[in-house]
């Protein structure tokens, strides 16, 4: 293949030169003439005004691709929106992309938001989010229908596939920069991609083969090692489970984990708060044997095989020949260990559990409807998985100095107890992109990962990420998790100021009661011993060890 500068393919290099050097418009259609605009391998198949006031945000779950302002899992209802223009456009084989951009008040900038799940609707809530705050927004199914575990959709269509495991987000993108241009009659001044979870990987992906289309990329909690994630809890836990009954750790006895590892490691930070600052110095995580039943099992003991189970879950799922597959869970909320109910080995796991883990490998990977899960072998089929897909669908090249050079900034966040991806991969990778963008080797596996001196960053500040204690996935959990991650963005992005810290607020009742400063990694917030541990000034954000 021919490659161009920074060792980008040509063809590649050559369309961000030609939108670069392409002049802006001079003047702006109407919302219906953007009808008949025409794109390159792209249809618009609607376009119209929507006046200000109530629209209805039909489909989906709320946007997970948003980031933990908005929490997944409850159906949107009509938002009230400023007048916008909406134009809707499908792009073959068969990608549908929504673009709205506000009729007035319009910040000059672009937003592309993320999807959840196994994608298959557009990101309402999300969308609406973006154009209240004044962005021109762009959203996309990813090229076929279905909301959070569909997976059947995949089968014998492969390139139905690539479109959502990188293609959909790019294509939206190039349309919603043409449309943008139509409309206002001049580029965006700054493209930004917001997205958690499926969106978290579409960041990703953007920044590592697409480095051109965005300034500033939001990923949270991002789902980047995909052929191996779908491998661990619930998959694992069930397969154990079916193997061993006894080995499996029912749900009634979550609460009495939660509470010992919280007990065990909460004062660790210096406030004795209900919270982990970092797990990783939970010595409860590599030795929970408090928790062994000294006489009959209870809900508020574990069999001696129940904390192996715990054990492995903490430490990481590993195939027959030791060899870690992904990293594991970590103390803190076990209660909200929402993978333990459908392992329960009287059961069958769904074609949906968990949005698609068997699904993903009946029709991804081993393209067969009948496909038994139970039949799984991790040395052979992980191997066979990740040979099919992994160079399709995993978002792990740590390899970003395209996107460095073009001025891109990467800000990544992950709830240190989210059930559903590790946050020790984000760390992983984040300290890869690290070693490579300072002239060093990634390393291959979590476990290979060395420790970061106390303020290692790369030579040109382009990336950071922000841990979460007590975050679940995406939001929700015990600590403060919700936040604004995308303002500091753009600030950093506009105004070349970096983010320090994030400010985090819990609410119950609909009340804040406790603020807490997110900060940079491998920094931490430490109380300072004066005033509320309740309250985010009373914090700063220190590198560890200081």
């Amino acid at each position: 293949m021919n490659k161009g500068p920074f060792g980008i393919s040509l063809s590649m290099f050559l369309g961000v030169m030609a939108f670069l050097a392409a002049p802006a418009l001079t003047a702006a259609q109407p919302c219906e003439q953007i009808a008949s605009l025409k794109l390159p391998d792209a249809t618009v198949t609607s376009a119209s005004g929507v006046p200000a006031g109530e629209f209805p945000l039909q489909g989906g779950l709320d946007a997970i691709g948003q980031g933990p302002l908005h929490p997944m899992g409850r159906r949107p209802g009509p938002a009230d929106l400023p007048a916008f223009c909406r134009v809707q456009i499908t792009v073959a084989p068969a990608i549908k992309m929504e673009i709205w951009l506000p009729t007035s008040g319009w910040n000059g900038d672009f937003e592309g938001v993320g999807n959840g799940g196994k994608a298959g609707v557009i990101s309402y809530p999300a969308m609406a989010t973006a154009l209240k705050g004044g962005y021109a927004v762009a959203s996309t199914d990813t090229g076929h229908q279905g909301e959070g575990g569909d997976t059947q959709w995949a089968l014998g269509h492969p390139e139905l596939v690539a479109d959502f495991a990188y293609r959909a987000i790019h294509e939206m993108t190039v349309a919603a920069t043409s449309v943008v241009r139509a409309f206002y009659g001049k580029r965006p001044r700054y493209s930004f991609f917001n997205g958690c979870s499926t969106g978290g990987r579409q960041g990703l992906m953007e920044a590592q083969r697409y480095p051109g289309d965005y300034n500033g990329i939001l990923t949270g909690d991002p789902v980047m090692y995909y052929t191996h994630v779908q491998a661990a809890a619930p998959f694992w836990v069930a397969l154990q489970a079916k193997k061993d009954p006894e080995s499996y750790i029912p749900p009634a006895k979550l609460p009495a984990i939660n509470a010992a590892s919280v007990a065990a490691c909460d004062s660790i930070d210096g406030v004795k708060d209900g919270l982990i600052e970092n797990p990783l110095k939970c010595p409860f995580r590599s030795d929970p044997s408090a928790l062994l039943c000294q006489g009959a099992d209870s809900p508020t003991c574990l069999t001696t095989k129940q904390l192996q189970t715990l054990k492995e879950i903490y430490n990481g799922y590993r195939d027959a020949e030791k060899k870690l597959v992904y990293p594991g869970s970590m103390p803190g909320h076990e209660e909200g260990w929402g993978f333990i109910a459908p392992a329960d080995p009287s059961k069958t796991l769904a074609d949906n559990t968990s949005v698609g883990v068997v699904g993903f490998f009946k029709y991804f990977v081993f393209s067969n409807a009948n496909w038994d899960y139970r039949t799984w072998d991790y040395v052979k089929d992980m191997a066979y998985t990740d040979e099919k897909l992994a160079a399709m669908m995993n978002a792990t090249d740590p390899d970003l100095k395209h996107f460095q050079a073009l001025g891109g900034k990467l800000l990544l966040y992950h709830g240190w107890t989210d059930p559903s991806v590790s946050p020790l991969e984000t760390i992983h990778y984040y300290k890869n992109v690290v070693a490579v963008a300072n002239g060093g080797k990634p390393t291959a596996t979590e476990d290979e990962t060395p420790a970061m001196p106390n303020e290692a960053r790369p030579k040109s500040d382009f990336v950071r990420m922000f841990m979460v204690p007590g975050m679940d996935h995406c939001g929700g959990g015990p600590g403060p998790n919700l936040f604004d991650a995308f303002g500091p963005l753009v600030n950093w992005v506009e105004n070349h100021h970096p983010p320090e810290t994030i400010i985090a607020s819990h609410m119950t009742n609909g009340a804040v009661d406790r603020t807490r400063p997110l900060c940079p990694y491998p920094k931490t917030a430490q109380y300072t011993g004066q005033g509320s541990t309740d309250d985010a000034a009373n914090f700063v954000c220190r590198a560890p060890g200081n």
